[in-house]
């Protein structure tokens, strides 16, 4: 009994002095909405690597060049600071282009990718083997993710965790879709993946030529509303290396009216963006 007693309050000590000597848990670092946001518009823009503090930093830099060069050519410090703002939303316009172009491309190819599914099936291969042989024979924007998952698989056989990362690596609606079709059939069985794809690919084809049309009828009028916004500040830069001109935009008058054509321009440009956009398809089911 004494050992048993000594024994106990040897444990107890240990105990005491672990829990003393322990250092505390760091906090988790919650990210606010916007970096979220912004990170998931990298990450489906096809730029995981680049992070949301990273993309403040790209812009900073291009803002300073960019009122660098426009403050060496005209000398006004107004008219510099204004083409600064521009230069700071560079890169943001860049990521969201990257990120509809990508959006686009694989619109085009995931009907082709569908059906190279569908005749895997077909053919008796299993649903990793199917996804592991678009790395030969899908569309070549696929290649690559399909590929990194046929190495996940091989390494660890754990076809659910590959499929995540599959998922994250793709970051698209329609990925998100096949890959979740193929999880619940590999998951609960069933035989008609095989009409299910089909009947996908279809869809995916329709949606596409729709989209097609419409993006070839609005794209003149996209790029005149684009000419129109651009064409007064390009007129500006110019104007700007005459002394008569610096000398009346360096007032404080000047700059206001500086402003006051920014957020005309910036609220006109919106505006236009978001009456020719298309309804874009979201990531539910990520």
């Amino acid at each position: 009994m004494g050992e048993f007693l000594g024994l106990l309050g040897g444990v107890g000590l240990l105990l005491v002095m672990y829990s003393a000597t322990r250092r505390p848990a760091r906090a988790v670092r919650r990210q606010s909405g916007l970096t979220v946001r912004r990170n998931q518009l990298l990450t489906d823009a096809g730029l995981a690597g680049v992070s949301s503090a990273q993309l403040w930093l790209i812009q900073g830099v291009c803002a300073l060049f960019a009122g660098i060069v426009i403050l060496l050519l005209t000398a006004a410090v107004a008219i510099s600071a204004i083409f600064a703002v521009f230069g700071f939303f560079v890169p943001d316009m860049l990521v969201r282009r990257l990120h509809e172009k990508r959006r686009a491309d694989l619109r085009e190819v995931w009907p082709e990718a569908a059906d190279h599914l569908a005749s895997a099936v077909r053919a008796g291969l299993s649903i990793p083997e199917a996804l592991s042989a678009l790395s030969t024979r899908g569309p070549e924007p696929l290649r690559a993710a399909f590929a990194q998952f046929g190495a996940d698989y091989r390494a660890s056989g754990r076809f659910v965790d590959c499929l995540d990362m599959l998922k994250a690596r793709l970051a698209d609606p329609v990925g998100d879709r096949i890959c979740e079709t193929l999880r619940v059939t590999r998951e609960v069985g069933g035989t008609e993946l095989g009409t299910v794809l089909r009947t996908l690919s279809q869809f995916l084809r329709e949606d596409a030529r729709v989209r097609a049309e419409l993006d070839s009828r609005k794209q003149t009028t996209v790029n005149g509303a684009r000419l129109a916004v651009a064409a007064p500040w390009l007129v500006l830069l110019l104007l700007g290396t005459q002394s008569t001109t610096l000398q009346a935009y360096d007032t404080p008058l000047g700059l206001a009216v500086l402003i006051g054509g920014a957020v005309v321009c910036v609220l006109a440009y919106r505006l236009m963006v978001r009456i020719g956009r298309l309804p874009s398809e979201q990531r539910v089911l990520r």
